[in-house]
């Protein structure tokens, strides 16, 4: 038996807004991106669903560190201490010892951290596997191919299934809902590169998949479109974000112009329900703070004495 499933998290009672893929072939049952604390007791029902317990599973694939991806991990490990835990290696200090990645997190979620997140329980180290990228991890019959994808975050990393030429991008394809043709960037803070977005869209573009897997949300089935579309949507917000910049306006002006702009244009596209689906799992004004700390921190290196 071998088969990819989607679970949805129903997160903050939001469907379609986080997806955990379930992995199955012979004896192994592995979970991508298993989602925030918040969610475990759906989690733990979708498996029933399946015929599994969080004991059946043998390991968690995780893209990145962001709460909505990987908060659950701790939880599941101490319900099943034989859970292995794959993440970028620059991820496994925060997976160990969370409070530094809770404490920037609180500054962004304040009170409502919690709500939507959890508890984040530390991962014991003996549970936890580096990974730089170029990695093959083996499960059973299937094996899964890591690249390093960095530009939503610099811990960020892709599985891809060369078998089921499925790519499970986790955020760095962005948001689309079953795969409609309106993407949403997810730009947070800290460390959002849009350079090194480029490359990484280059890279899962190069393994010409047949699927892309999304945490937000689900499978799309028409890779190299999206990829196309999610780029140029990408510098499209690069740009605006850039130009709202430069009218210097105050903070929170700023903000609600881009939110503005964002959500205009995606009711060209959508419909109203879409359209709040959409705002609920993109953030904007996250999303406008990383772009923002992008472009700062792009002028700063240009000031830099010797820089060209």
């Amino acid at each position: 038996m071998r088969s990819t499933t989607v679970i949805d998290l129903n997160w903050a009672g939001h469907p379609r807004s986080i997806a955990c893929a379930l992995l199955r072939s012979q004896n192994h049952c592995v979970l991508v991106d298993p989602g925030p604390a918040s969610t475990v007791h759906t989690l733990r029902r979708q498996l029933e669903q399946h015929g599994l317990t969080v004991g059946d599973l043998s390991a968690i694939l995780l893209t990145h560190i962001h709460l909505d991806h990987a908060a659950a991990t701790g939880a599941l490990v101490r319900e099943n201490p034989r859970l292995e835990v794959y993440v970028h290696a620059r991820g496994v200090e925060h997976l160990a010892d969370p409070s530094k990645l809770l404490r920037s997190a609180s500054r962004l979620y304040g009170d409502d951290m919690e709500r939507l997140f959890g508890v984040f329980l530390p991962v014991p180290s003996a549970n936890i596997h580096a990974l730089e990228g170029g990695e093959i991890i083996a499960l059973g019959p299937r094996s899964l191919q890591v690249l390093y994808t960095p530009g939503h975050a610099s811990h960020h990393v892709t599985y891809f299934d060369p078998a089921d030429s499925i790519a499970f991008v986790g955020d760095t394809g962005g948001i689309s809902i079953n795969g409609h043709l309106y993407i949403l960037p997810a730009t947070p803070p800290p460390d959002i590169s849009i350079e090194l977005w480029d490359a990484s869209l280059d890279a899962i573009a190069a393994l010409h998949p047949k699927r892309l897997f999304l945490t937000h949300f689900s499978f799309s089935d028409n890779p190299a479109v999206h990829l196309a579309n999610y780029r140029e949507r990408l510098h499209r917000w690069r740009d605006l974000s850039g130009r709202i910049l430069a009218r210097n306006l105050e903070d929170s002006a700023a903000m609600h112009r881009f939110a503005q702009e964002i959500g205009a244009e995606a009711t060209q596209f959508l419909s109203p329900d879409q359209v709040s689906e959409y705002l609920f799992n993109g953030a904007l004004n996250l999303s406008w703070l990383g772009l923002v700390r992008y472009h700062r921190k792009r002028a700063e290196l240009v000031s830099q004495p010797g820089a060209s």
